[in-house]
């Protein structure tokens, strides 16, 4: 090989060496030189031989010509040395700096709401994305906080800001003020001859029109437009006709199944649904109430347009055209008996999503919602009955991380997380009140196991502002899970429905059990010890409360 340290042109043998402008004398100018301006570049040779793996090499060295090559390179290796030293020092040095917290090498907590959402420059514009982003909390090595008596530090911070307050109840005209087309759909009188909220709906369309082009639920999804190609069949046969026109039945749920997320609510659904007297919504989980009504469909993608509220009545055509038909039997007419069907709806967000909130609705002076998803249901449905299905709180946030957690999933991984989400918990509280970090968005979204769902007593107070206990019910998967023919009665008997065959209760009672945890996430083990331990004494607080609240210290979850 040929080395030329001052040449335009690298590694050149000599047959082509005397190309080289710069080497035949003082007078060489770069401008007007085609190897130095990039024209006609020469190919690599090595030993008289072009390589194909590497097009072209030029090398200059007007920037160190004062150099030769062996120092130019030491001395940026050097530099970049130094340099690397001084950032790990001023690294170093803010740790210790920043220690103080709680005696731990930490930075302090990330998630400070100085700018919280009733900041206006953080609304104008900003998808939930965006908003995610800008709270997002610092990389930080969490390490150092895994031993339990450092975290339990921030559980007792947590604990000791912990009040259980009874939120203001809105009034009917602000409600209707925030939802103005909800209410002119929606009547304030059923038909009286069904449980279930129905009422007759004026349709103008003729046969040609489709009732369900614009409805999002089908245009959104592709597996749900199968269920509407069929409502479209059937359609114009299930219309009432009355003095030259055209009238639809539409219902609401007579009952809803409230949550939790991986507390058994796709169990319960399975069950009730081979139940010969219920009807549920075409789709199992519409997330109407808390999702879909405001235009999210995925949080991470941010809003779409809102789906309105008939696009939600669809979802509910088909059991409304049972009810229709058993409305115009004669039996029913000549007796005026009331249909024994009612209809379900079972989103497990209903109860804790009140997330969107904080982008539709005039945030309150101290950051809480002035209008939450019961205040609106009761409005409509006043007599609406509600099932609740729970779990141990500490077990339930593992199942939900295994659940939705994509990749590296592992006890280690969780126990790291739900360090990180009581660290941006306790930086929320130690600020605002419970409620308003219960119901944060950008704090909800930033935390990496989602804790909040966990405590289920301020939901439930929240829920009872407007609703009657009674017509609530709350039940343990655990009792569930160990004696379910009797929470299936529970459930019958709270739903008014009618007793049963052999038969028909077999069937439902010893159906194998729907959405169990995946053989994947079984063979990853239990959780560490050390972060039940953790969890149980954040969760504690929370359901001593809520065994108060029902008067059922199974609620404790002290057993399991």
């Amino acid at each position: 090989m040929r080395y030329c340290i001052n040449c335009c042109i690298h590694l050149l043998p000599n047959d082509l060496h005397r190309q080289c402008f710069r080497c035949r004398g003082p007078d060489h100018n770069n401008q007007k030189c085609p190897v130095c301006r990039g024209e006609n570049k020469i190919p690599l040779y090595t030993d008289s031989k072009q390589m194909k793996w590497l097009a072209v090499l030029e090398v200059r060295t007007d920037h160190c010509e004062s150099w030769n090559g062996f120092f130019c390179l030491r001395k940026g290796k050097l530099c970049s040395l130094m340099f690397g030293l001084i950032i790990m020092t001023l690294v170093m040095v803010s740790y210790i700096l920043t220690g103080a917290k709680h005696g731990l090498l930490l930075i302090p907590s990330p998630f400070h709401y100085g700018a919280f959402a009733s900041n206006p420059s953080l609304m104008d514009n900003e998808s939930l994305s965006d908003m995610k982003d800008y709270y997002q909390p610092s990389k930080m090595n969490i390490s150092y906080v895994k031993d339990y008596p450092s975290i339990k530090l921030i559980i007792d911070t947590i604990t000791s800001k912990i009040e259980f307050i009874t939120r203001q109840r809105p009034d009917l005209e602000e409600l209707r003020k925030q939802e103005p087309h909800m209410f002119s759909v929606i009547p304030n009188k059923f038909l009286p001859n069904s449980k279930n909220p129905c009422w007759y709906e004026e349709y103008r369309g003729n046969t040609t029109t489709d009732p369900y082009a614009t409805n999002s639920y089908a245009l959104y999804s592709k597996r749900f437009r199968i269920i509407f190609d069929y409502l479209r069949k059937v359609f114009w046969n299930h219309l009432y006709h009355y003095k030259d026109k055209h009238y639809r039945l539409r219902c609401l749920p007579h009952f809803y199944i409230i949550g939790q997320p991986k507390c058994g609510t796709t169990d319960l659904y399975d069950r009730l649904r081979l139940h010969p007297d219920v009807r549920f919504s075409a789709i199992k989980e519409p997330h109407w109430w808390t999702r879909k009504r405001f235009g999210i469909i995925r949080l991470r993608d941010g809003f779409h347009d809102r789906y309105p509220v008939e696009d939600y009545l669809d979802l509910f055509d088909l059991a409304a055209h049972q009810i229709q038909s058993v409305l115009q039997g004669e039996a029913v007419k000549e007796r005026g008996k009331r249909t024994n069907i009612i209809i379900g709806e079972a989103s497990a967000s209903t109860m804790w999503d009140n997330n969107a909130w904080i982008f539709f609705y005039d945030n309150s002076t101290e950051g809480e919602p002035p209008f939450l998803i019961q205040d609106f249901i009761h409005a409509f449905q006043p007599n609406a009955k509600l099932i609740v299905m729970l779990r141990d709180p500490v077990e339930r946030l593992y199942s939900d991380y295994l659940y939705f957690a994509s990749a590296n999933k592992s006890a280690e991984d969780f126990h790291e997380k739900v360090a990180e989400s009581l660290q941006l918990f306790e930086g929320c509280v130690l600020d605002f009140s419970l409620r308003a970090c219960v119901y944060n968005n950008t704090l909800n979204n930033a935390m990496p196991v989602r804790l909040q769902v966990g405590l289920y007593v301020v939901y439930l107070l929240d829920w009872l502002t407007v609703f009657n206990k009674d017509q609530i019910l709350v039940l343990r998967l655990e009792d569930h899970a160990s004696n379910m023919r009797y929470t299936m009665h529970m459930v019958f008997q709270f739903l008014d429905l009618g007793p049963l065959s052999e038969k028909q209760e077999a069937l439902i009672t010893k159906s194998p059990a729907s959405n169990t945890r995946r053989p994947e996430d079984r063979s990853l083990g239990p959780m560490l010890p050390t972060t039940k331990a953790i969890l149980r004494d954040f969760y504690r607080p929370f359901n001593t409360k809520l065994a108060q609240v029902l008067f059922d210290d199974a609620f404790l979850w002290k057993r399991t």
